[in-house]
């Protein structure tokens, strides 16, 4: 390809990956050439200043239409430029955890984490705007083979270690589902651009090809829902939640998760949703699915809920709570409502502000405590009071109590099951089922806070990072419960979630 036609493309749709790129290269060096006695904390604050220059550039690139380049490789659009605010946001949120994270025994490769998290991120970011198989997968690797490293990061925590083991073989096979689910794609089309695969199915009207391509989807569902930790392939997850440092399970439980289901509604939207399906009214492949990924969604939520109800450990307590919220956003997807991106962009943004508040707490009590028991909350409200409070906010959030932006997610993810014909009566009622099993050990967490007495009396000390994560996600949780409507007058304002198709 000569300069001049290099040139000509519009590199500057793609300011937002060109800067954490870069500031993840010049870390890279910085922390090679930096002396061994010196501290690494200074990179976290450049990585986060990085990350906040990137979010402004996002912002002034809002207006603008959907824009292409390479061939429809990467794509500007409504959906990518939502996505990525969530990535970013969460992204930055991660980063001042990170900044004030110590491990007891200590963590060697400090310096390692800000540029492996900001490749994970560029990862994220490239999967968002998309828009041919190669650069989906090549985003989804760089995402993963960072997150593998990052889990193992404390190389003098057994937990640690095996958490990175877990991860790989998981990641591995699910990679490889994901890539045979491709793999049949391609051989019906001949193409890895997303827009003409779909194209090119529409019209697909032999039965072997059309099974072939359902053979295809089940497939991409399967290596997909490893990545969502959905049930059953959920395995890896409290596991890894628990070994790995408290600022990369805030990521795998948030960023990860959100970029997971960017892949899944690229994807499967855009190459199955025109597709038909023999012998079904609708004729929609995607459509014709619907019974699996509702059942996927509803044992998520059944299993991850029922299954926390014995977590003694507040990470592992996380995980399968995260794992529950994968099930209630399948159930977004499952409906396949006509709000359904809008519903699952408000749910994974209230949950990012509502998890990754939680799990600020969680860091500043199990920094200082050495322990990641449960036990560890009982009387921080007289230890405390404003942290209680505010972990309070986020935990009836979590279990999705009116006034808070969990509620709201959760009632249009509901809402959502009953604006298709057929309804989904049976997937809402689940939803409300598991929902009411996850107050049980939700409220036995806030019971632990407000009204059992202190296992210890020493003050908690609030580092200037987590402490800010803290108040803005509380302020975020609150905002987002009781002024919906803002948050969707701005999506309104430069959102049409249907530019993706064209």
């Amino acid at each position: 390809m000569s300069w001049d036609t290099l040139m000509q493309y519009k590199w500057g749709i793609m300011t937002p990956e060109w800067i954490i790129l870069g500031v993840g290269i010049a870390l890279s060096l910085i922390d090679l050439f930096l002396p061994n006695d010196k501290s690494r904390r200074p990179l976290g604050w450049f990585a986060f200043v990085g990350v906040i220059v990137a979010i402004v550039s996002l912002v002034a690139l809002l207006p603008v239409h959907t824009t292409t380049i390479l061939n429809d490789s990467f794509r500007l659009d409504s959906f990518g430029k939502a996505f990525k605010l969530l990535l970013l946001f969460g992204a930055a949120f991660v980063l001042l955890l990170s900044i004030d994270y110590q491990p007891r025994e200590g963590m060697k490769y400090y310096g390692e984490f800000y540029y492996l998290f900001l490749t994970a991120l560029l990862g994220a970011m490239v999967m968002t705007s998309s828009g041919d198989l190669i650069t989906l997968f090549v985003g989804l690797e760089l995402l993963s083979i960072s997150s593998y490293i990052l889990a193992g990061l404390r190389k003098a925590h057994s937990l640690s270690n095996e958490s990175a083991l877990k991860y790989v073989i998981n990641g591995g096979i699910s990679t490889a589902i994901t890539l045979f689910g491709m793999s049949y794609v391609f051989g019906l089309t001949g193409s890895t651009n997303l827009k003409k695969i779909g194209m090119q199915l529409s019209t697909l009207q032999d039965s072997g090809h059309q099974y072939i391509l359902a053979l295809a989807f089940l497939l991409l569902l399967v290596g997909l829902s490893f990545k969502l930790s959905s049930v059953p392939f959920h395995m890896w997850a409290p596991d890894v939640y628990q070994g790995a440092p408290t600022p990369v399970t805030a990521f795998l439980s948030v960023v990860s998760k959100t970029a997971g289901f960017v892949i899944v509604l690229r994807l499967f939207i855009t190459i199955f949703a025109a597709a038909p399906a023999q012998g079904k009214d609708p004729s929609s492949m995607l459509l014709s699915m619907q019974d699996y990924i509702a059942f996927l969604a509803g044992a998520t939520m059944v299993i991850g809920n029922v299954i926390a109800l014995k977590q003694r450990n507040i990470k592992r307590l996380f995980a399968y709570s995260s794992i529950a919220h994968a099930g209630y956003i399948l159930v977004g997807f499952a409906s396949m409502s006509w709000v359904m991106i809008d519903s699952i962009w408000f749910y994974l943004a209230a949950y990012l502000l509502m998890n990754l508040g939680a799990f600020a707490v969680l860091q500043i009590i199990t920094d200082q405590s050495g322990s990641e028991d449960i036990s560890q909350f009982a009387g921080l409200y007289r230890r405390h009071p404003l942290l209680a409070v505010l972990m309070g906010i986020f935990i009836l959030s979590l279990a999705g109590i009116p006034g808070t932006a969990g509620f709201i997610g959760k009632v249009h993810i509901f809402l959502g099951a009953f604006a298709t014909d057929p309804a989904h009566y049976v997937l809402a009622s689940v939803m409300v089922a598991a929902t009411v099993v996850s107050y049980v050990y939700y409220f036995g967490l806030f019971t632990q806070i407000f009204f059992r007495p202190a296992a210890v009396h020493e003050p908690i000390k609030l580092p200037i990072g987590a402490a800010l994560v803290v108040l803005i996600c509380a302020v975020g949780t609150l905002v987002f419960g009781v002024l919906p409507g803002m948050v969707y007058h701005f999506l309104d304002q430069f959102q049409h979630f249907d530019d993706f198709l064209r």
